[in-house]
């Protein structure tokens, strides 16, 4: 008898510091731009869950226990998936603007992991995978769209 190996899916990470408070002027185009970003990750071939608030943005979560850092924390079905989404409008006219909302970082500040099929991550789980990645570079526990590990594969038992 042979069992199906696990199925993974793409866990991701992204976190941004505000170059000013999130209700202010200079960040009205970007907090205007996300319910319609996020419904249209939200109806995205392969996307699989986002972290969200009861507003349905995830704004208001701290991360790293810093009031000037966002977080954005989802899941997908595979890389090819994130990266069609990513890439795409209107994402990707936000993502060419993020200068203007967010201050230029030294260090990692997305990161990438694999999960099994229907585990949600944590803020915790995001800030670890971050931790790592940072102390260690891209690794199978931590890495990004760039440098990317394949998903776990889990051997079948043996035959009796």
């Amino acid at each position: 008898m042979t069992s199906q190996p696990n199925r993974y899916e793409l866990a991701q990470v992204n976190i941004a510091r505000l170059l000013a408070p999130i209700d202010s002027p200079r960040l009205a185009d970007f907090t205007a731009a996300l319910d319609p970003v996020n419904a249209v990750a939200d109806a995205a071939d392969g996307f699989v869950w986002r972290l969200r608030t009861e507003d349905g943005n995830a704004t208001a979560v701290r991360v790293f226990d810093d009031d000037w850092l966002i977080v954005n924390m989802s899941v997908w079905r595979d890389r090819q998936a994130l990266l069609d989404y990513v890439y795409a409008a209107p994402h990707r006219d936000v993502l060419k603007r993020r200068r203007e909302w967010f201050a230029q970082e030294t260090e990692a500040m997305a990161a990438l992991w694999w999960v099994p099929a229907g585990v949600r991550p944590t803020v915790a789980d995001a800030e670890h995978r971050l931790t790592t990645l940072r102390t260690h570079g891209p690794t199978p526990e931590a890495f990004t769209l760039r440098d990317t590990f394949p998903a776990p594969v889990v051997a079948a038992p043996a035959a009796d």
